[in-house]
This record gives C-alpha cells, structure tokens and sequence, in this order.
C-alpha cells in the first residue's frame, strides 16, 4: 500500500496546496517514525544537486547506506528495468525508480524525495529533501560533493546536445593513454602539458602570483587521424581533476550552452573538450562567444576545442584574449615520428630496425591513424602468411588515399566494356 490515496473531503478533491501539505506531513511523519529522530525540510536553492546522480547509482547497486523508505501514490510506476551493458553475460537489472519512492541515508540523518506533481498537461515532479539538522545537511552534501568528484576523476561526463535538451552519460575511462604514449612535437607537447600542469597545481600560485584569471583555453587543430583525441585521452588520463565531452550537434542552442557550462562550472576545477567545435550551430555562435567572455562563466575551467577543419573555425573565437589563448597545430609526423610511432605500434616485432627506417621514410604524408591501419595490415599478413610485404602495403594505401583525395574510385583497366550490343 502506497503512503497517500487519493484524499476526498465533502465529495470534493482537495485543494492544491492542501494537497501537497499532506504529503509533505505524511512523508516527515513516516520519516520520524522509522528513525526515531526530527526531521526539518530543506531546499536547495544553489543548483549543485550531485546527490541524486549519487543517489540513483546507489539504488541500483542496492548500496546498504541507502534504505526505500515507503512508494508515495498509488498508481504511479515506480519500478523500472534496463539492460546492464559492457558485460559478456549482460541481463536486465530491476530497481526501484526514484520518483514517487521516498529514500534515507540513516547514518547521515538524511532523506530524499522526488515528490510526482499533477499538472494540467501531464506529470511532473519536485525533489525534496529532509535532514535531522544543519549540521546533518552539511556533512552529508560534503560527503555527495567529494563522493561525486572522486567519481569524475574515474570517469568522463559526456554531454551530447539533443532534441530534448542535453543528455548526460558518465562513461569510465577503460584504457589510459599516457603522456608517453603521444607522439607529436617536442615543443608543443612540453608546451600543451605545461599549462594543464600549471592551472591543476594544488596552491595556484601562478594564477595568483601574476593576477592571472583562473581559466585557460586551447585549440587544438589538424587533419583527422593526426592524434588530436589520442592528446585529449593523455590529458583526462593523467590529470587529476573531472573532465567533461561535449559533442555539439545540430540541436545545440542556448539553453544547451548555458546547461553544459553550469554544469562545468559545478565540477571545477576541471576540464571540458569541445570536440569539432566548428559545428557550432550558427544561431548559437554569438551566446557561446558572449559566454566564453563572461567573467566568472569559466572559472575554474581548462577548455580545449579540437577541429580537422580550422577554416570554418569562426574568426571571433581566436581574437579577442580570454576566448582561446593559444592555438596549436597538431601537424602530420615527420620521418621520425612516424619511426616512434611504427616502432611504438609493434610494426618492430615484425620487421629488422633498417627496414621500420625504411617504411618510416615511404610513409610520408600518412596520419597517425593511417600508420596505425598499416601495422594491423602487416600484423594479419605476418599472422597467416608469416611474412608481409610492408612496401607493397604501403602502396596500396597511398593509392587508396589518392583516390580518396582526387575522388576518381573506379578506372577502366582495359578497353573492354560490358554493355548491350546495338542492333
């Protein structure tokens, strides 16, 4: 049986208010009746509501620090189901939803609810919650604000802009990529890791020492498969601070901005990557600047945007200081680097350190993505031929990238043709 029916006086529904007054005072009885202690009700009135995320992961987890207390209506669905992805035995796990459920955490004298409200046009909710006191409420949203940045640290918050809004996925970090594992310019390289160093450095000092706002942002660019992501990956991996993807699509407007970087702004210090940032919607283009120069709208915030197409990159963002301080050409690997890289791939297994030279040296122009499709070639050949041809292999790719680039796909190879002889 639910906690409330619905409640009938003199033939009549009750009034709204009277209405939700009797749920409040019912849950807060039940509430103190159970734990046998006062319970006062809070509002949060500051937008950093970590505890339900928190929340509902402990739910499904059935963790023991948290107990379902009692269903508020009847009538109303308060179990779901999904599918547990990412495992080879993968079935579907059922838990309680948490709306229209009323949930304590005991040992911190704390207790939430996601209250349904009846509205003209359908159902909608409000979260509450109750606390045995200040003190109570305070340890407890310091414990859910700590609990929670420990939690980015191990993984990264995709925002995706959709049609209904943004969507919010917390996707763990299953293979780091250290900073030795990216091959680029030395320069560059020292550069880029300098500044993310500097702006996570516990004490600020630098910031401080020179009066410097504390916000940075970079733009990574260069032709796609050039190791942009593989930099990004190092950075997230090695860095011990949040960071959030932002993938920007055709739905991306205002609203989604000014969620994605409230959202930023409640996990600084930290870090957000705008990928292909020159698909910015061009309705949005001026509120996303204006954003960008707020004062305090990237406090705390390391952004970097990465683009394969700098062209279409529009001119405001890189002029005016504050926006994007620094832009850096992710360029295509020189002969050296692409031995660095062969030889990191595992293309040295299968070949004598004069012949890796040598296809370092036939390799020019290939991306890093190239070079890592060229190991996989030589690997399946060298796996049911046990040799490989890796000039051949080379030559091929080269003909396939100039097709790509000059778009001829198919040529006649003879003078031949298949066609209807004309009578």
């Amino acid at each position: 049986m639910a906690l409330v029916s619905p409640a009938v006086t003199d033939g009549c529904t009750l009034t709204a208010y009277h209405d939700y007054a009797h749920v409040l005072m019912r849950i807060q009885t039940v509430l103190e009746e159970n734990y046998n202690m006062s319970f006062k009700l809070y509002a949060s009135d500051g937008g950093r509501e970590d505890y339900w995320d928190l929340l509902e992961m402990d739910v499904k987890s059935c963790d023991p620090a948290v107990q379902l207390v009692t269903r508020i209506f009847d009538y109303i669905e308060s179990t779901a189901f999904s599918l547990e992805e990412g495992r080879k035995d993968a079935s579907y796990e059922i838990y309680p939803v948490l709306m229209n459920h009323v949930f304590a955490y005991p040992g911190w004298g704390v207790a939430l609810a996601r209250v349904p409200m009846f509205r003209a046009h359908g159902i909608g909710w409000s979260d509450m919650m109750w606390a045995a006191g200040d003190a109570s409420l305070k340890s407890f949203l310091d414990h859910s604000r700590k609990r929670r940045r420990d939690l980015d640290r191990s993984q990264v918050t995709v925002f995706t802009d959709g049609p209904d809004g943004v969507e919010k996925e917390l996707s763990p970090i299953t293979k780091m990529v250290e900073r030795t594992d990216v091959v680029m310019g030395d320069d560059v390289k020292k550069e880029i890791y300098r500044s993310i160093d500097q702006f996570f450095a516990q004490d600020r000092q630098f910031f401080h020492e020179y009066a410097i706002p504390y916000r940075r942002g970079i733009l990574l660019y260069g032709k796609p498969g050039n190791g942009k992501t593989t930099l990004v990956k190092s950075i997230a991996g090695s860095v011990k601070a949040p960071v959030a993807y932002w993938q920007i699509t055709e739905y991306t407007n205002s609203d989604s901005i000014q969620e994605v970087f409230q959202a930023a702004a409640n996990m600084a210090p930290m870090i957000l990557v705008i990928e292909d940032i020159d698909s910015m919607p061009e309705r949005s283009r001026s509120y996303f600047l204006n954003l960008l120069d707020g004062a305090t709208s990237r406090e705390g915030i390391f952004l970097i945007g990465t683009t394969n197409y700098p062209e279409k990159i529009d001119p405001a963002l890189m002029n005016r200081a504050g926006r994007f301080d620094r832009a850096y050409e992710i360029k295509l690997p020189d002969a050296e680097l692409r031995f660095t890289y062969l030889r990191q791939t595992g293309l040295g297994k299968l070949l004598t350190e004069d012949m890796l030279r040598e296809t370092a040296r036939l390799t020019g122009g290939f991306t890093f993505a190239q070079l890592n499709e060229l190991y996989v070639s030589a690997a399946l050949e060298w796996h049911y031929e046990r040799t490989t041809n890796v000039e051949k292999l080379v030559k091929t790719m080269k003909a396939d990238l100039h097709k790509g680039q000059t778009q001829t796909w198919m040529k006649e190879t003879s003078e031949t043709r298949v066609g209807f002889i004309a009578t």
